[in-house]
């Protein structure tokens, strides 16, 4: 039986203060598929919680309930050194290489992959100069061919943002206060008034770009 390359089922993750009393911060709840390799494009406001996403989905940090399975492989159930065989996160520059457990690694799977199928990169740091943008978005394609799962999240200051997760992403994510969203296109994004207000004077870089050949991003 073919699995899908990613599940998150069920996944809720909460944040909560106070000894005797309890009270809850923060709380996260996300259930999607992704049964093909793709570019997904994630957005949403600083603190709503795409970087708690990613780092439950690839095992640094233990969901309150639900579970994340990449190629029907439960990563909170794999070895904490083998998980970034299965998905890997890089937070802007830096892969990121701590991860929580449960039980002990001698008690835990061993990864059934050799390299990671799930690609996050979290707020990357583009650079407009000497063609690196369209070296990215090439790596993003070429991740994707060789049957990568591929989400790329940005927190858009730059009307050129907008147009990277135009060309690069076949599906969206919205994140917003804990609220995990889906848009099957960017149509379907850029509809929702919330997407909107977030990215406030940003909205008009929502629409086609006319010709612009600074938009153009080429390979280097």
């Amino acid at each position: 039986m073919k699995h899908p390359l990613l599940r998150v089922e069920n996944l809720a993750k909460q944040y909560q203060r106070g000894l005797f009393r309890k009270t809850i911060t923060f709380s996260l709840s996300a259930d999607f598929e992704v049964d093909k390799p793709c570019v997904i494009g994630v957005m949403g406001p600083n603190g709503s919680g795409k970087t708690t996403l990613f780092e439950i989905i690839t095992g640094s940090n233990l969901p309150s309930s639900g579970r994340v399975l990449v190629n029907g492989q439960d990563i909170h159930q794999v070895r904490t050194r083998e998980r970034d065989r299965l998905a890997v996160h890089y937070h802007q520059s830096y892969q990121v290489r701590s991860f929580q457990k449960s039980k002990p690694d001698f008690m835990l799977q061993h990864a059934e992959g050799n390299s990671p199928l799930v690609h996050l990169f979290d707020e990357p740091q583009f650079n407009t100069q000497d063609g690196y943008i369209g070296f990215m978005l090439d790596f993003f394609a070429r991740l994707k061919s060789n049957g990568r799962l591929v989400f790329l999240c940005l927190h858009p200051n730059e009307p050129y943002h907008i147009d990277i997760l135009r060309k690069s992403c076949e599906r969206f994510i919205f994140v917003q206060k804990g609220v995990v969203t889906q848009a099957a296109d960017f149509a379907s994004l850029t509809a929702d008034p919330r997407v909107r207000t977030y990215l406030g004077a940003l909205a008009p870089a929502l629409e086609p770009p006319h010709s612009n050949p600074s938009l153009q991003f080429q390979p280097a």
